[in-house]
């Protein structure tokens, strides 16, 4: 370790560093500006193989091959009834769309039973970006020459692509924006420095970009999956973890600052103190990343890698890059706030330069058992706000406001049967092609049930039925498994039932079973890392049961602004993703305490090690809190509503921790456990031993 800490602060070794720094940035930076070229925004929707939706599909795209083309469907509606003005511009407009039509025509329309609607539907020629440029000419035509009164909108594959490009356009930059300016704002607050805040924010941008390059090698090499959100969580982590670190080697090297007048040496014990909770915390979350691998759902499954490289990326950086730029410049870049170095000052207790938390630590030190009760109470209250909330996020909620693809399939919903835009199909061996049949339109809850198509090779059957409600409302998703149930009781059908509304169903089954495995496996990750970094037993169990607590408070709190937003429906893999982001990175905060805890603990005995460790680290993790809360707000201002949601229960989540867990309740239930927290490590048996530091001398809490 001490080597390790000289590396970066050394007075040549230093500029080795640097060097290193400038060769890594240069060569992957620029593979970073590729990532975008390798992303692959399907996993962000699909289900495992193994899902029998999925079976489905595959078995439909082998034995009903047809060209992978968008489809656009144009919607007409008069409530009072269509006009023969609105026929008039139906049927211009099919004219019109026929120039970019698979086989130059377009189908009749559709008419609803009621007469206020017509669908028009078909399927766009040409390449993919010929596909993708007609969208905005059949846009165009739509919306032209349009009677008084008459409301038109296009939905389909055609217009949820196009809405999705055209509210995620530029959104990136924007994103990247947000996140920076927030960060700087508040290292601007925290340090008044028109310097010092450029530093540690330039070294995660850096971190940042290296993360970049290297996802994409191991997307183009090594079959990595990543996606659009996978891809904003990469940048949030590396940024607000990055900076959570350099706030923490900074104020210790600000500390150390004053007891040596050598920088490089006062660089060199910052970062051997500070290394190991670092560490530590960045072991937490990368590993917990990686427990994502044992997740089934895609996107959860391929979220894991992309972050943990993130969190390494970022750790390297942070303990080295960073180190080495503070000491190159020296002193000045505290400017206004110089430390300067004082003579004697090794014996000063540095308690005394934090006086806000120190009045909190006495406060906590009194009562410790009145303090984490009250605490507990309080995030006990918060959870009965995840009454709010509900799992299943339908399809027409997944943008954040509304667009027209979402406005077409509400306009459909209202005048056709719920399943029109997305029947369910049924596939089943073509010999048992009528029972299927007759067992489909027997089905309740089945509105209509298709004629069957055979596959080339005559094998298969293919059966689209039209459930009578929403496709992804309970209401279908009870009538799937009925329609399920009665396909597979005839006899050697082999038949397997796809389909939104399928996918909607398996889905729910998936993330479930994900659930089950991974959150077990998280904490037992995290547990045994508490247990290895603090030599103790009772404190990690402790501490893991405060984030596990402070994980559902968040939620609840979550769920009252949420439900002011009008998005308490959540995605279903937000609950675990969630989850992992508040458990291993809140867990960090009580890492960083509850080792200066332990170092203090071992030169001042476990009650003045504990309150001494919350005075001296209380403004550094509390700032710390805030700017990685900061970086997850900024997912809020995507257009989509799952990152929405991820961005408010994760913040609500973070600042629960920092403010809450941490500062009040870690402490005082330690405080009130004794040296016990610390079983079966030496702590717990003695309530001091020799200084750890022989350039430090214990000195009391006053």
């Amino acid at each position: 370790m001490s080597t390790l800490s000289r590396l970066p602060s050394g007075r040549r070794t230093k500029l080795l560093m640097l060097a290193l720094w400038v060769v890594i940035a240069s060569v992957l930076g620029p593979l970073a500006l590729k990532l975008t070229d390798v992303q692959d925004n399907d996993s962000l929707g699909s289900l495992p193989a193994s899902a029998e939706a999925s079976r489905a599909a595959a078995l439909a795209e082998a034995a009903f091959p047809e060209p992978d083309t968008l489809v656009a469907v144009a919607v007409y509606v008069r409530e009072s009834g269509l006009t023969d003005a609105d026929r008039a511009k139906v049927a211009g407009d099919r004219a019109a769309f026929a120039a970019h039509a698979a086989g130059g025509t377009v189908p009749e329309p559709v008419p609803a039973a009621d007469g206020t609607a017509l669908l028009l539907s078909f399927a766009l020629a040409g390449t993919d970006e010929e596909q993708t440029a007609a969208v905005a000419p059949v846009k165009e035509r739509l919306a032209a020459q349009r009677p008084d009164g008459l409301q038109v909108a296009l939905t389909g594959s055609a217009g949820a692509e196009d809405d999705f490009a055209d509210a995620f356009e530029g959104l990136d930059i924007t994103l990247l924006l947000a996140t920076v300016g927030a960060v700087a704002l508040l290292l601007l607050l925290t340090y008044r420095s028109p310097v010092l805040w450029l530093i540690p924010l330039l070294t995660a941008a850096v971190a940042s970009q290296v993360a970049g390059g290297v996802v994409y090698l191991l997307a183009k090499h090594a079959g990595l999956a990543v996606d659009l959100q996978s891809q904003n969580i990469m940048t949030i982590l590396a940024i607000g973890v990055g900076v959570d670190y350099a706030l923490l080697i900074i104020a210790r090297y600000r500390e150390e600052l004053r007891r040596h007048e050598n920088r490089h040496e006062a660089m060199a014990i910052a970062l051997r103190r500070s290394f190991p909770a670092i560490c530590a915390s960045a072991a937490t979350v990368a590993i917990g990343l990686l427990c994502l691998l044992a997740a089934d759902q895609p996107a959860t499954h391929g979220l894991g890698p992309v972050g943990a490289v993130a969190v390494v990326a970022t750790l390297c950086a942070m303990t080295t890059l960073l180190p080495a730029v503070l000491v190159l410049f020296g002193r000045w870049v505290f400017w206004p706030f110089v430390p300067r170095y004082t003579p004697g000052i090794a014996n000063q207790d540095v308690a005394a330069d934090h006086g806000v938390w120190a009045r909190i630590a006495r406060v906590v030190g009194a009562r410790p058992r009145t303090v984490w009760l009250a605490t507990a109470a309080v995030l006990a209250a918060l959870t009965f706000g995840v009454t709010n909330l509900s799992i299943g996020l339908p399809g027409a909620e997944i943008f954040t406001k509304e667009v027209g693809s979402i406005t077409g399939q509400r306009l459909i919903e209202r005048h056709y049967p719920g399943g029109t835009l997305a029947p369910a199909v049924v596939l089943a061996t073509a010999a048992s092609e009528a029972p299927v049949l007759e067992a489909a339109r027997a089905v309740d809850g089945v509105a209509t049930v298709g004629a069957p198509t055979r596959s080339a090779d005559g094998r298969w059957v293919r059966i689209e039925a039209t459930f009578t409600a929403e496709p992804t409302s309970d209401v279908a998703l009870a009538s799937l498994e009925r329609l399920r149930a009665a396909v597979r009781g005839v006899p050697d059908s082999a038949a397997i039932v796809g389909g939104d509304t399928a996918f909607e169903a398996d889905g729910d089954a998936v993330t479930s079973r994900d659930n089950l495995v991974v959150i077990p496996l998280v904490l037992a990750v995290i547990l045994l890392v508490l247990m290895f970094l603090l030599r103790a037993v009772v404190a990690p169990l402790v501490l893991l049961a405060s984030v596990v607590l402070s994980y559902a408070a968040a939620l609840g709190a979550a769920g009252f602004i949420l439900d002011a937003m009008g998005h308490p429906r959540l995605w279903s893999a937000v609950p675990l993703q969630t989850f992992l982001f508040i458990v291993a990175l809140g867990v960090d905060y009580t890492i960083f305490l509850m080792t200066r805890a332990r170092e203090e603990t071992a030169q001042l005995g476990h009650r003045e090690g504990v309150l001494h460790a919350l005075t001296v680290t209380g403004g550094v993790i509390t700032s710390a809190g805030v700017v990685l809360a900061a970086t997850f707000a900024a997912l809020t201002i995507l257009p989509m509503v799952p990152s929405a949601q991820i961005g408010v229960i994760v913040t609500a989540g973070v600042l629960i921790d920092t403010l809450l867990v941490r500062s009040l309740l870690v402490p005082a239930l330690t405080l009130h456990i004794g040296r016990s927290a610390w079983w079966p490590g030496r702590l717990s048996r003695t309530g001091s031993h020799s200084p750890a530091h022989a350039d430090q001398p214990a000195v009391p809490v006053h």
